[in-house]
């Protein structure tokens, strides 16, 4: 097991795209990256891309990854919608038709934050779509990502430190609170990284999760002006304010850094931040570090169980 606590990378804050991936290439890798054509996943991709990698977009709107990923070479796009396990196979049946290997997967698409919906057979859409789509997707792609040096990256967020699993009302039957059930989707996040790295590094596969920061992307769209204004993100006309947000380039580097970063070569199963990895903490500020109730091995066990006996999909059964 990977010891909880900074590497001294080299790296913070402030450090963009750009900076983790100077000096590495990329040239003959394929990553997957959900998410890769808004906000910080698009950054994602065409960091990635220009670095010599080729990236697989799956997307909910392909018509919308081609517009914005028009011009980005090496990219490619593909039909998934992670709230739909139908959709979750045959996305991985056409790839794996292919017959290629995956090196990263950045399970970074998600929701935030968004009226009570019901997904599937009424599952809460945001562990559903956040965690439960990510799952069935890694575990189906398994034969893809099943070789020495993959790498799996996990987009959870600050936000982890809202709620732990609430095992006795997961789908929120009762009591629906937008925020706690985020906070638990993004929990899910960081333990699903945890476990994937327990089951999958005796082959060389290894799994990171990570907090990006905070950056004003469509993430924030269920949020409306009044809110984030009374939150001291933006002011009236929409103009961050708040010092702490990062630009897209910045929110991106920390999965950059973990997808690439040979400081990690040997570690896994960690949750990340600031292009580091991120330090323990019991203080319940949103800020920084991360939770027990997020890293906490069996906690990450049990939701491994719970999540493919929902399912339906365990590569490691």
């Amino acid at each position: 097991m990977t010891t909880q606590h900074r590497i001294g990378s080299g790296f913070g804050a402030h450090s963009t795209t750009g900076d983790v991936l100077a000096g590495i290439d990329l040239s003959g890798k394929l990553a997957l990256v959900t998410g890769g054509y808004s906000g910080i996943g698009l950054e994602t991709t065409r960091a990635l891309a220009g670095a010599g990698a080729r990236v697989v977009v799956p997307a909910r709107r392909p018509s919308s990854a081609r517009d914005a990923l028009d011009g980005v070479e090496g990219a490619e796009i593909g039909e998934l919608d992670l709230g739909d396990l139908g959709s979750v196979q045959a996305f991985a049946e056409s790839f794996l038709a292919t017959k290629r290997k995956i090196d990263i997967l950045v399970a970074g698409a998600g929701i935030m934050a968004c009226p009570e919906t019901r997904v599937g057979p009424g599952w809460e859409a945001q562990f559903a779509t956040n965690h439960l789509g990510h799952f069935a997707l890694v575990n189906r792609l398994w034969p893809a990502l099943a070789h020495d040096g993959a790498r799996v990256v996990a987009v959870s967020s600050a936000g982890h430190q809202l709620s732990g699993i609430r095992w006795d009302n997961v789908h929120f039957e009762t009591g629906y609170d937008r925020f706690l059930a985020y906070g638990q989707a993004k929990t899910a996040n960081a333990l699903f990284a945890r476990h994937l790295d327990t089951l999958a590094k005796d082959v060389g596969v290894r799994a990171f999760s990570l907090h990006p920061g905070k950056i004003l992307t469509p993430l924030t769209r269920h949020l409306d002006t009044a809110e984030m204004v009374g939150n001291g993100w933006i002011d009236e006309h929409g103009t961050v304010i708040d010092p702490t947000f990062k630009t897209p380039a910045r929110g991106a580097a920390t999965q950059v850094w973990a997808a690439t970063s040979p400081a990690l070569a040997g570690l896994g199963g960690v949750y990340c931040e600031d292009c580091d990895i991120a330090e323990p903490t019991d203080r319940d500020d949103m800020v920084s570090g991360v939770r027990a109730h997020a890293t906490d091995p069996g906690e990450a066990e049990r939701l491994w169980a719970f999540s493919a006996g929902l399912t339906g999909v365990d590569a490691f059964a």
